[in-house]
């Protein structure tokens, strides 16, 4: 402490200096398991899509499942900005356990709904809980991964929704098959998968510490200190060799805390309209492309090449590997070739092969199994360029107000780009136009080369850096 309104930490740098540790592997483990849980949910309910619509269970339309998706969509927006604010003002770890708990809730319930709209409104409600994990996971992943492995910490971590994605259709597989359930209890039963992996979530997080950074914009170096000092000596008991605390560098922040309404829209208006606009161009069209597809995966395999409900989760176990792999072979490149070259290369790649399989298949010339494979090829890219523009939002803004800003360009780059587009795919695929799907696909591809081009032009080179670097904290002493 230098006197009444400054004081001292080093809690950053001793974070970003410290060795790769199972401390490291627990925080991956703990937090990616947050994108399981929705690649879980939208895998499932894509996958039950067809099911859905039979009279022995919802009776639903091509056009309502589209509509639960989007209200599962609109759900994520709400919950990513009230709990990402919270996130802000309350602690990354403490909305670690609200938000799962309304996932639980909400999922179980999705199982005991009765007609559209009760089904529509768990949708919401479980969307409003993964929502509110997104901010504060990618928050809390940035602050406790060192600087030199972020870009492939997150990445991973992002892309581990496909982890789900394949629990999801391989959980299909066995619900949705007559022999072992009938099909008006085995969709039902498909919502417990989640729940039960949610129980698990719980129990791993009691595990993870406040994030120190958190800690010491809120005027609590103390225990930022005592957290860093605890994360120090489990590594020093497990045979690493530490640097001395006191060789650290310093920061000096004023104590009052900042990040309101007004120094978040000061933030992205005035301090840094180019990273916000980047960050927008990033997030609105990676939205559009992949609920656009993925939403009504199962709906274009049933209804242009006749492949049966059941075996739906067939066809989605390669295209989520494909995803998961994505992010995890490529995302060492983010760190070392840098952010600018690999994610402007990763969103024009999956806008072109996208425009390619669109013409494809308006011209009938792809059978259920080569779409298949070409989704795969596509997403294997796209899914690396989305978990980048998660990254670029989390370094590109102060520590102070980052999980709220998560959540706004979430929320608005999925209310751009995101929540109409199952519902408007469902309409193209309930008309069985070809032709008509095709233009939708090409305004995906032609956005994701839109994004590219910005994001070349306009990117950060945050590589490597640590976040106070990229970003000044609001609370920064001059």
């Amino acid at each position: 402490m230098v006197n009444e309104d400054i004081i001292e930490t080093n809690a950053p740098a001793r974070l970003d200096r410290l060795p790769w540790s199972r401390f490291h592997w627990l925080v991956i483990t703990a937090l990616g398991v947050a994108w399981i849980l929705d690649g879980l949910e939208v895998t499932l309910v894509g996958a039950l899509s067809a099911v859905l619509g039979d009279h022995r269970a919802l009776g639903l339309s091509e056009s309502q499942v589209g509509l639960t998706a989007s209200a599962y969509l609109m759900g994520a927006i709400l919950g990513a900005v009230v709990f990402g604010r919270l996130s802000d003002a309350f602690g990354r770890r403490r909305l670690f356990f609200v938000t799962v708990g309304l996932y639980l809730a909400a999922t179980v319930a999705s199982g005991l709904s009765w007609n559209f709209a009760t089904f529509a409104a768990c949708r919401f409600l479980t969307g409003a809980g993964i929502g509110g994990e997104y901010a504060a996971i990618n928050s809390a992943v940035q602050e406790l991964i060192p600087a030199r492995r972020r870009g492939v910490t997150d990445l991973t971590i992002n892309g581990s929704y496909w982890i789900g994605a394949a629990l999801g259709a391989l959980g299909s597989l066995v619900v949705l098959n007559p022999r072992l359930f009938p099909v008006a209890i085995g969709w039902r039963v498909a919502f417990l998968i989640g729940a039960a992996l949610g129980v698990v979530i719980v129990a791993i997080r009691r595990l993870i510490p406040e994030s120190p950074r958190w800690l010491m914009t809120h005027g609590r170096s103390a225990e930022a200190r005592a957290v860093v000092d605890g994360i120090e000596a489990q590594l020093t008991a497990a045979g690493h060799r530490l640097e001395p605390p006191d060789s650290a560098p310093t920061l000096r922040l004023t104590a009052a805390v900042r990040g309101g309404w007004l120094d978040i829209a000061r933030t992205l208006v005035v301090t840094y309209p180019r990273r916000t606009f980047v960050g927008l161009s990033l997030m609105a069209s990676q939205a559009f492309c992949y609920n656009a597809v993925f939403f009504t995966y199962a709906l274009i395999l049933t209804k242009f090449y006749g492949v049966p409900a059941a075996g739906v989760g067939w066809y989605l176990l390669p295209f989520a590997v494909g995803n998961f792999f994505g992010p995890l072979l490529l995302g060492h490149f983010f760190d070392s070739l840098g952010r600018r070259l690999m994610i402007a290369g990763t969103y024009a790649l999956s806008g072109v092969l996208l425009a390619v399989t669109g013409w494809l298949f308006a011209h009938g010339l792809l059978s259920a199994v080569e779409q298949t494979a070409a989704w795969t090829v596509i997403f294997f890219f796209a899914s690396a360029a989305a978990s980048a523009g998660y990254l670029t939002v989390g370094e590109s803004f102060p520590i102070e107000i980052r999980a709220v800003a998560i959540a706004l360009f979430y929320a608005v780059g999925t209310g751009i780009g995101g929540v109409a587009a199952p519902a408007v795919f469902g309409r193209l695929i309930e008309n069985g136009s070809r032709p008509q799907l095709f233009v939708g696909y090409l305004v995906g591809a032609g956005a994701m080369l839109a994004a590219a081009a910005i994001e070349g032009a306009l990117g950060l080179d945050a590589e490597r850096k640590p976040l106070e670097e990229v970003a000044r904290p609001l609370s920064l002493a001059d």
